[in-house]
């Protein structure tokens, strides 16, 4: 989440005072930015994304209501909290903005306090749903993303690919007999065990653009991005070594090993597919991997066994 002083107001208003009295009570703590009619405003809500818009009513050529009406049709401001000032006090007027979608209402004259708490109250919930958005992408056991937003991610990265005509590349790891380590160590051991891996993740070197998930229970997926069978081989070994010596302490103090079986997949030029098979391709591999003695990397294109 941003730090207020990160954040930013937009003020639309044809009255130069009152841009310049908003600007003095909320310089200090948020970035400013100001239009002087409604037509310059929409195209600075669109260019600056501010936090909040403060939005006159009552303006030549374009007023506050028509501008409210077209942020909320464009997909960039339609998000934005606008608050509606105005010297105007009827109810009639709050019902209509209120209607249309406005977040709030500050009256002229204006008052610091009232104008900086109203601010803060956008503010505050704002950060609010950031954090429950945030929140809905993390894997809440292990701490890294989970299968739905790598699945959004996918989709992104697969339509890169095809637009510029670069291989991809997706991992699908699953932990070897997780069952019987549960079955030893008890549930609580096991999640303990997760989160290690999980970590791995963050211990071997990996580029910009490379993203990993928690794809199912003891299951891992790992998103590669302009790599190529060689190169999703070699991170595959890379993580299934690193695993395989990965000492994962009980809660008892001794040290016990898990390994993994992995199942890559590319997807280049000459290896055209769907995503769908894409990633139906990467599980058969994951199968192949188990069936063929586990802590092992399988993909379609290279024969090994370790």
């Amino acid at each position: 989440m941003k730090k207020d002083s990160d954040k930013s107001v937009l003020i639309v208003d044809d009255d130069k005072a009152s841009i310049i009295t908003l600007t003095h009570i909320l310089s200090p703590e948020y970035t400013i930015y100001a239009a002087k009619n409604g037509h310059d405003g929409i195209e600075l809500s669109n260019k600056f994304l501010p936090d909040v818009i403060l939005l006159d009513i009552n303006m030549p050529d374009m007023g506050g209501y028509e501008v409210l009406s077209q942020l909320s049709r464009s997909e960039k401001s339609r998000n934005i909290p606008v608050i509606f000032i105005t010297a105007l006090n009827s109810e009639g007027d709050e019902e209509r903005g209120l209607a249309l979608g406005a977040a709030d209402y500050i009256t002229k004259p204006f008052s610091p306090a009232v104008v900086k708490l109203r601010i803060g109250n956008q503010i505050k919930m704002i950060d609010q749903l950031q954090m429950i958005d945030q929140l809905s992408m993390i894997d809440q056991l292990t701490g890294i993303p989970n299968r739905q937003i790598f699945e959004t991610r996918l989709n992104m990265e697969w339509g890169r690919a095809l637009r510029e005509r670069t291989s991809i590349s997706i991992l699908i790891m699953d932990v070897d007999n997780f069952q019987n380590y549960n079955d030893t160590y008890g549930y609580q051991q096991g999640d303990a065990a997760l989160k290690s891996i999980a970590k791995t993740f963050d211990e071997i070197p990996k580029r910009h653009g490379d993203f990993t998930a928690r794809w199912g229970y003891e299951e891992f997926a790992v998103l590669l991005p302009n790599t190529d069978s060689i190169g999703a081989f070699g991170v595959g070994e890379q993580l299934r070594k690193h695993i395989e010596i990965k000492e994962i302490f009980t809660s008892d103090g001794s040290a016990a090993h898990l390994t993994v079986s992995i199942g890559a997949n590319t997807r280049t030029r000459e290896n055209n597919c769907t995503l769908d098979e894409f990633v139906s391709e990467a599980d058969a591999a994951l199968r192949i991997a188990k069936t063929k003695g586990r802590n092992r990397v399988c993909h379609p294109n290279i024969f090994y066994v370790p």
